[in-house]
């Protein structure tokens, strides 16, 4: 074993009702230069843990009065990123199950290997990694104490597996968040997937997760892998999770229990590795008060909290952001590139932000399009500003937006098979080409190479 030499000293904090143990523990963590702190009771740890804020907490599962899993739960419910190791001396494969469930970094079974001990405390030993802070700066501009606090928190949290759930207002970048999370972790080689649980209709969602088998459902002609299966060693980013129907809700809790799926009109289950990350832009704790969202899904995707700020309250990060974007734009549309006035920036810099970075984005691109010289004036960017369409969708603009999604959706689970996708529709194959024509949505991308299968009147 190498010595910690970090220039601070990790501190510890052990817990076992047993001297011995506390002593040997004590003794192998000093020599290696960490600082140690014991208690003999779980009561005695969390009232420790108020004045000596370990960064690692090691405790005995079966002690006198309150035993390990409690403490653990009592230690995250105020602080879910403290890692803590399990120590037990009955090595129950149901305790280390539940154990990790209620978010344990590791659990070790007695008589306790010297060599093995140690080489898990410094692996899970918080260490704010500088590389993976570069990761995160390729990806999302920021300067303001803001974001550098939740960058700090995404950063601690990327390289581990526990659940992030990620609120705020709609605008404030959550998937590029939740992206550049996935990035900078270990599963950065697998996939990413994105899906937004609000724009697909719920008949769908289940087919969209899960998969289905054939012949699940009118229509369903082919096998279809959901996104899970598809995420598998990757991570799965469920957005505006509480547009989810409560009946979906149960099925996706059981799925983190479990760790499996079991497709639509299968009795197989399928085992899943993935990491889920979930968005919404709504207030769920009053959704699980008014019974519109589970309380036990509302914990089990809360492990790590994400609170977006709104971009009023990050102005700090606005000429940045704007200098991103119009390098981005003369980049893409092959332009020498633009910038603002100092009145114009100052302006762009003094605006509340409604629609957040996505509106940012909208009134620099229009700028950069419409600007007749070098310098963007002030004059164009309150002109623009002013037409950014910022406010609620027209009922014909929703109605559009939900019918693009229902096609999309169909086309994905029938593998671009018309015929069943009008037929899950509701509608002829002309009524249903028409929509298609309309929405400029071309059935082909849909279909498996393999199954390129001719459609018959």
């Amino acid at each position: 074993m190498t010595t910690n030499k970090s220039e601070s000293k990790v501190k510890v904090l052990i817990v076992d009702d047993d001297n011995d143990v506390l002593n040997l523990l004590e003794n192998w963590l000093t020599k290696e230069n960490y600082s140690v702190k014991r208690a003999e009771s779980g009561t005695e740890a969390l009232n420790l843990v108020g004045i000596y804020a370990p960064d690692l907490v090691i405790t005995d599962l079966y002690m006198e009065g309150m035993d390990g899993m409690t403490l653990l739960t009592e230690l995250h419910n105020d602080n879910p990123l403290l890692p803590v190791i399990m120590l037990s001396g009955q090595a129950q494969i149901p305790d280390a199950i539940k154990a990790m469930h209620l978010g344990t970094s590791a659990f070790l079974t007695k008589p306790i290997n010297q060599n093995e001990f140690l080489e898990t405390v410094k692996k899970v030993s918080p260490n704010i990694d500088k590389s993976i802070l570069n990761e995160f700066s390729k990806s999302i501009i920021y300067k303001s104490k803001a974001m550098s606090d939740i960058i700090e928190m995404a950063s601690l949290v990327a390289d581990n597996d526990v659940s992030v759930f990620i609120s705020g207002s709609t605008g404030t970048g959550k998937e590029v968040i939740a992206k550049a999370i996935h990035e900078a972790s270990s599963r950065r080689d697998k996939r990413f997937i994105a899906i937004n649980c609000g724009a697909i209709p719920e008949q769908l969602l289940e087919s969209e997760l899960f998969g289905h088998e054939k012949g699940a459902f009118t229509g369903a002609n082919l096998k279809h892998e959901g996104l899970f299966q598809a995420a598998n060693g990757g991570t799965i980013f469920l957005d505006e999770v509480g547009d989810m129907p409560l009946a979906l809700q149960v099925k996706l809790l059981r799925v983190l229990q479990d760790f499996e799926v079991r497709p639509v009109g299968s009795t197989k289950t399928y085992p899943i590795d993935v990491r889920l990350i979930s968005a919404t832009h709504k207030n769920l704790e009053n959704a699980v008060e008014k019974g519109e969202f589970r309380e036990d899904l509302y914990y089990r995707l809360k492990v790590v909290p994400l609170d977006i700020p709104n971009l009023t309250d990050r102005q700090d990060d606005i000429p940045a952001l704007v200098e991103h974007f119009l390098n981005a734009f003369s980049k893409s549309n092959a332009q020498d590139k633009k910038k603002f006035s100092p009145d114009a920036m100052k302006y762009l810099c003094s605006m509340p932000w409604p629609g957040n970075v996505r509106q940012l984005i909208n009134v620099v691109d229009l700028c950069a399009t419409l600007s007749k010289t070098k310098n963007i004036p002030l004059s164009l960017v309150k002109k623009a500003v002013h037409d950014d369409p910022v406010h609620m969708q027209t009922l014909k603009e929703a109605k559009q937006a939900f019918e693009k999604g229902y096609l999309l959706s169909v086309l994905r689970i029938t593998h671009g098979h018309v015929a069943n996708a009008a037929k899950i529709a509701g509608r002829n194959r002309t009524e249903f080409y028409k929509l298609l024509n309309q929405y400029d949505i071309e059935p082909a991308r849909f279909r498996d190479k393999k199954n390129t299968e001719k459609e018959t009147s």
